[in-house]
């Protein structure tokens, strides 16, 4: 795997097993990653602790969330909150930046009916809240989205009190609004709600309310999506085709900037200064790609 990669304005340096762990403690599975305000670096892993806090240089900090958080999955940061999926659990939680539960959604270990115990499976049908769910994330406005997610096919929206508004998505692999795996979501700026649909290869794309609008297609399976201070996409996608796993950096219509082989990624963020970090479920480890163009 190459050290340096990219193209014209995106090209990086690989920084391989970036984070500094204190002497004698090694990674679980790495399953993301996420920077707040001051770009400090938030490790979720598939131990206790779960969430483990470094430096942009990689130094150990401080570690959260024993007893709160049984299966890490999905986790997102916007205005210093951190909101994370326990996906076996069935809940959503946010906390604060030193790890304080704020909101808890959903009813622990309580899964939905969706007629579906195999993960990743295509369910016969979609339920209401939970059933494995992947990924939380704000909106401009305050209203919480949750993808759901590994038992499920549904996108939920929340008011930010924690009252459910409405859902939306149904099984399947064609067309607009079916999902198998809905993996994690991004809630953009404008608040256009992007979802990974992983075993079907492609993101889709709603209003906020949940209105179809257009998909992206021609990937491997899209496994997080980010978005930069400029409007740029940063994609994480599966082994495809022949090829490895991937990082694309994609413009606003989805077309592609920059696309290179990493090693396999099922999380990544981008920090202030345009570095990308890689969470890696496999290798567990992460991965720093900083940004020299």
């Amino acid at each position: 795997m190459a050290t340096s990669a990219g193209a014209g304005t995106h090209t990086y340096e690989l920084i391989q097993d970036w984070a500094k762990l204190p002497d004698g403690e090694t990674f679980g599975v790495v399953s993301t990653v996420a920077t707040d305000s001051q770009d400090r670096v938030y490790v979720l892993q598939r131990k206790d602790p779960p969430v483990v806090v470094f430096d942009k240089d990689g130094n150990f900090l401080n570690s959260w969330g024993n007893g709160n958080i049984n299966s890490p999955h999905g986790m997102t940061i916007a205005n210093d909150v951190v909101y994370i999926t326990d996906r076996d659990d069935s809940v959503a939680i946010s906390f604060t930046l030193e790890g304080r539960p704020i909101q808890i959604l959903g009813e622990r270990g309580f899964h939905s009916d969706t007629g579906q115990d195999t993960p990743g499976a295509l369910v016969p049908r979609a339920a209401g809240p939970f059933n494995y769910p992947t990924e939380m994330a704000p909106g401009p406005n305050g209203d919480i989205y949750v993808s759901d997610g590994y038992r499920n096919a549904r996108i939920h929206r929340f008011s930010v009190d924690g009252n459910l508004i409405n859902s939306w998505g149904e099984p399947g692999n064609g067309g607009p609004g079916q999902f198998q795996l809905p993996h994690s979501l991004l809630i953009a700026p404008d608040g256009k709600v992007y979802v990974c649909d992983r075993a079907n290869r492609r993101i889709q794309i709603f209003s906020a309310e949940g209105d179809y609008f257009s998909m992206w297609t021609g990937m491997g399976g899209p496994n997080n999506l980010v978005i930069d201070s400029n409007g740029v996409f940063y994609l994480a996608e599966q082994e495809a085709d022949g090829e490895g796993p991937m990082v694309s950096i994609r413009d606003g219509d989805g077309s592609i900037m920059a696309r290179w082989e990493t090693r396999h990624a099922h999380g990544l963020w981008v920090d202030s200064s345009g570095d990308i970090y890689l969470g890696l479920t496999t290798s567990k480890s992460v991965d720093k790609w900083v940004r020299k163009g």
